[in-house]
């Protein structure tokens, strides 16, 4: 991690604490004007003290309390008016305190700051410089006004810069808010992908073990009938168990790599349409008779969606396999047009019967599928008999 510059920390904590660094500034200031006013002020040393505290001790509190501070100081001028015949170097506070009112004070008190500098600029100058002169004695140009302007200028000039220091807060926080808006919004996005990816991984765990299971418990049920007259037949059924355990195993294999912390993952080619034929057949040799039809010329599918479409199909399968009962039948059928891949799955079983209504996890994994790449998918009992699953995919030009 880098160090940042010794200035840049200097500055960090300086602003992490106002109320000390003012503090110690008001201190400074107290003890520069009560040593200069010791020999400034011979006739009043002991007001011209307690008024130089009153005004400059409220300075420690500009940041931390501005309009409190600012009232403080308020009052201690006027009670200098009063009671204090000469200008007192004290009076620095009423310019630095317009200052932190411009700066930090509601929008109310920043005008009052201002127009009541202006006034203390004009009552000061006939306080205490209306007996200066300027120019010749035939030409006199009362002082009162020379000081008034002079006053007024440093006044608007104070505030002028703090009206301009607050800008810059305000930029600051708004880049902060906006620093904070961003992060938070990240994070959103971050838990928004991993719900995403949680639900993509729930998907084709629920497909891959589903299927399998559903192949494996077919199989098994056909090779414990077919071992009492066809041994042969017992020995294939086994054979298509293991092989279908093995695939299962290298799926969930491959599905679970992207899970490891290690940085090693293991990938492997997603199954695409072009791969369904192969799917119909292992199904077909499960003992369910299923027809697969291809019309219309393949078109070129992103690989999304044909890992979608092929999904579908094995999902579809695998209820058929559960829900249609024995002696069914089903039909894949692919169609090519011109738009987008219609893929159907209908079975003449009693699924229609067996199923819910079409709202399991299974039909609801299929929809999000058909969704997540702008298709649509319907599922529902057939008319005469059977359940029926149809979807659309979009196709997606090739980049």
């Amino acid at each position: 991690m880098e160090r940042q510059p010794v200035v840049e920390r200097v500055s960090r904590r300086l602003r992490a604490h106002p109320f000390a660094v003012d503090a110690v500034v008001a201190g400074l200031l107290v003890l520069v004007c009560l040593a200069l006013g010791t020999s400034t002020y011979p006739s009043q040393p002991g007001t011209a003290a307690l008024v130089s505290l009153a005004l400059l001790v409220p300075l420690a509190w500009r940041r931390t309390s501005t309009v409190r501070a600012a009232v403080a100081v308020l009052g201690a001028g006027l009670v200098e008016v009063v009671l204090v015949s000469d200008f007192l170097l004290a009076n620095v506070a009423v310019p630095v305190m317009v200052h932190a009112l411009a700066a930090y004070a509601p929008r109310p008190w920043r005008k009052a700051g201002l127009v009541l500098g202006l006034l203390g600029a004009l009552l000061a100058a006939f306080r205490y410089f209306g007996g200066v002169y300027i120019g010749s004695s035939t030409d006199l140009i009362r002082g009162t006004v020379f000081s008034a302007v002079a006053i007024g200028v440093l006044v608007l000039a104070t505030w002028a810069l703090g009206d301009l220091k607050r800008s810059r807060l305000q930029r600051e926080q708004a880049l902060r808010e906006r620093a904070d808006l961003l992060e938070l919004e990240r994070d959103q996005e971050m838990r928004l992908a991993a719900g995403a990816e949680r639900a993509r991984i729930a998907r084709e765990m629920h497909d891959v073990v589903a299927h399998s299971l559903s192949v494996v418990i077919a199989q098994a049920d056909g090779g414990r009938y077919a071992g009492r007259t066809d041994p042969a037949a017992a020995t294939g059924a086994l054979e298509q168990i293991a092989a279908t355990g093995r695939q299962a195993l290298t799926d969930m294999r491959s599905l679970l790599g992207v899970l490891r912390e290690d940085g090693v993952q293991e990938f492997a080619p997603q199954p695409d349409v072009a791969a369904i034929p192969g799917l119909v057949e292992d199904v077909r040799r499960s003992g369910l008779d299923v027809d697969l039809i291809t019309e219309g010329q393949p078109v070129e599918l992103a690989a999304g969606s044909q890992l979608a479409a092929y999904r579908i199909v094995q999902e579809s399968l695998t209820n058929v396999l559960k829900h249609a009962g024995p002696a069914s039948r089903a039909w894949v059928r692919l169609q090519w047009r011109a738009q987008a891949l219609e893929l159907s799955v209908l079975d003449d079983g009693r699924g229609a019967s067996a199923a819910t209504d079409g709202a399991g996890n299974g039909v609801l994994g299929m929809r999000e599928r058909a969704q997540l790449h702008g298709g649509r998918l319907e599922a529902g009992p057939r008319h005469g008999g059977g359940f029926g699953v149809h979807a659309v995919l979009p196709y997606r030009q090739a980049r």
